[in-house]
């Protein structure tokens, strides 16, 4: 006798393959920026190049944060999103450096520019394998985006003040490889992760927000590059109050 009772295999519902529309299109508008970005610097356009790595910024962040609210996150979205990184804060980022300034150095600036951008893949692989593991509530390194945001502020600054690119290469070279050393050092910074976006917050802090806003919308390129600058800083200057804090405690306990 046959029998045609069904397995488990045969009953179980095939799962359906595909990808997560909303959050890795964000990714894709991202992506675009990026893209767009390396074309105008090309073209010698720097202040729009520079402000389209910015907007690149924003949908990074908005994928993420979609993805989590919609419970769409997946492994596909994961390296995506990675790959697009790769291109909008670093390939992107680092042509704009080198056609603005950079250019003009020769094989020194060229170097800048692919050490940079190698930098930047090596931070983003560095990250995923801590995905899980690292502390939520700081980052090890530099993040990418707040490292292109310094390069590109940088060119936005200068090219809205109209200033060659060529009579600041060399600092523009020391800009690059900073934000390129800080991407994949161990220092800490914080990620902002652990606040409560629910939670209340000082009044303070309401009027600190729009104070930012309403600066930004006034003159972009220099609040931008301030703040971006003074947070890849903020990295550094906290390692070393902690170093010194570890030193005096030290010296404390050995006194007693």
């Amino acid at each position: 006798m046959t029998n045609n009772t069904p397995t488990s295999d045969s009953v179980r519902p095939k799962r359906r393959r595909g990808i997560y529309l909303l959050p890795n299109f964000l990714t894709t508008v991202a992506l675009l920026a990026g893209f767009y970005a390396i074309v105008a610097a090309i073209h010698d356009r720097f202040e729009p190049a520079a402000a389209a790595i910015f907007i690149a910024m924003v949908f990074d962040t908005l994928d993420g944060r979609v993805a989590r609210l919609t419970n769409t996150q997946s492994a596909f979205g994961a390296e995506y999103d990675s790959l697009a990184d790769v291109i909008s804060f670093g390939i992107a980022p680092a042509l704009i450096m080198y056609e603005w300034a950079l250019s003009s150095l020769g094989k020194y600036g060229w170097s800048a520019a692919a050490i940079y951008t190698v930098f930047t893949a090596l931070r983003l692989a560095r990250f995923n394998t801590q995905v899980g593991k690292a502390d939520k509530a700081y980052f090890q390194g530099l993040p990418s985006p707040a490292a292109a945001a310094v390069i590109v502020g940088f060119v936005w600054l200068m090219a809205n003040y109209e200033i060659n690119g060529q009579t600041l290469n060399w600092l523009a070279w020391f800009v690059t490889l900073f934000s390129g050393v800080l991407m994949v050092s161990n220092v800490r910074y914080r990620s902002f992760k652990d606040l409560n976006p629910h939670g209340k917050v000082p009044f303070m802090t309401v009027l600190i927000v729009v104070f930012i806003l309403v600066s930004v919308s006034v003159e972009p390129p220099l609040v931008l590059f301030c703040i971006f600058f003074i947070y890849a800083l903020s990295g550094p200057f906290s390692s070393l109050l902690r170093l010194r804090e570890r030193r005096l405690a030290r010296n404390t306990a050995s006194s007693e």
